[in-house]
């Protein structure tokens, strides 16, 4: 039940507080370590390349599967130690701390923040400051965007993140705690940093990036059939997300990315994905949806309600199948 519990407080916490900024918070720590150890080990990475490309090309590889090795380690080190030490105190101590904890590793308010922000700058401020706020939550070029192509940058972070700032984190918070909810967003927060498909990452980070797909796989199809169901609740085409997501959830160089993507694009009647700049360079994808209407700004509240709704759904339906589990197990005598 401890875990049962931890969930339900973190959940609640998040949706009522958000993630406030004077916090500390632990995935900003996460990034200082990732990027320490990404410059030390693609220094010795160079090194080695002094004996051929190859020989470079290898290096990178490996060093890359050491960083995400480390990072792993490193967060399992912390969480028991800091486990350990506020139970020494008090038990009571040690539960605070995990529900802390799980609620500053939940995004599902902070995405809405972050994301109406656009809306609310596009509503009253203009185009730049629009770019300027979706340029917060997107990891592609802004500058050149107009208004349509913020709007969509937007609402494709919002169907991206309903499964990686939300729903995937509660499915490992209840798989098994804190602790699986932590090392998900390590691997997470890897995969954002060094998990490009560039020069510089094309080979260092490839065990951050094939990580991050193993542990979204599951997660990110459940997340996709939410929004389905949630696509019914909120009043939109729940049909066509339907038979978009069917259709269209393979159709990006990820094998999750596109599962809530169409979704969301299905039952918004949208357009998404596509062509996009990252750091200067134009990355091809092929769209996913239909396009029966131009994209606007009302979009992103539609896409948000979509959000919590799936959000909402999927804690539901995860508390439901941790306390069959804990039923079974009393039936059975496990407990």
């Amino acid at each position: 039940m401890r875990v049962v519990a931890v969930a339900s407080i973190a959940f609640l916490l998040d949706l009522l507080l958000g993630d406030p900024a004077w916090l500390p918070h632990p995935v900003r720590l996460l990034g200082r370590l990732i990027s320490c150890l990404d410059v030390r080990l693609r220094a010795l990475a160079a090194l080695a390349g002094r004996a051929g490309d190859r020989s470079r090309e290898r290096a990178e590889t490996v060093l890359g599967a050491v960083l995400a090795a480390l990072v792993l380690l490193a967060s399992s080190a912390c969480w028991f130690l800091a486990v350990y030490a506020c139970h020494g105190v008090s038990p009571l101590l040690s539960f605070a701390f995990e529900c802390l904890l799980s609620y500053q590793l939940l995004a599902v308010r902070s995405l809405y923040t972050a994301s109406m922000k656009v809306y609310w700058a596009l509503k009253k401020e203009g185009l730049a400051a629009a770019r300027r706020a979706v340029s917060m939550i997107v990891g592609r070029d802004t500058e050149a965007l107009d208004e349509a192509g913020v709007e969509r940058a937007c609402v494709e972070t919002v169907a991206e993140n309903c499964s990686d700032g939300g729903l995937a984190p509660l499915f490992f918070l209840f798989l098994g705690g804190s602790l699986p909810l932590l090392l998900y967003k390590a691997v997470n927060t890897m995969d954002s940093m060094v998990g490009y498909k560039n020069d510089t990452y094309r080979r260092f980070g490839t065990a951050a990036a094939r990580l991050d797909d193993a542990v979204n796989f599951l997660p990110s199809r459940l997340c996709g059939l939410l929004l389905v169901a949630a696509a019914f609740l909120c009043g939109e085409d729940g049909r066509m997300a339907f038979r978009i997501f069917q259709r269209d959830r393979r159709r990006h160089a990820s094998p999750n990315s596109a599962q809530t993507e169409a979704a969301m694009a299905g039952a918004l009647h949208l357009k998404l994905a596509g062509d996009a700049s990252y750091f200067g360079r134009v990355v091809h994808k092929p769209s996913i949806g239909d396009g029966l209407r131009p994209i606007e700004a009302e979009d992103i509240p539609r896409a948000n309600r979509l959000h919590i709704t799936a959000c909402l759904l999927g804690f539901l339906l995860l508390l439901a199948v941790r306390l069959a589990l804990l039923w079974a197990a009393a039936r059975a005598g496990l407990l």
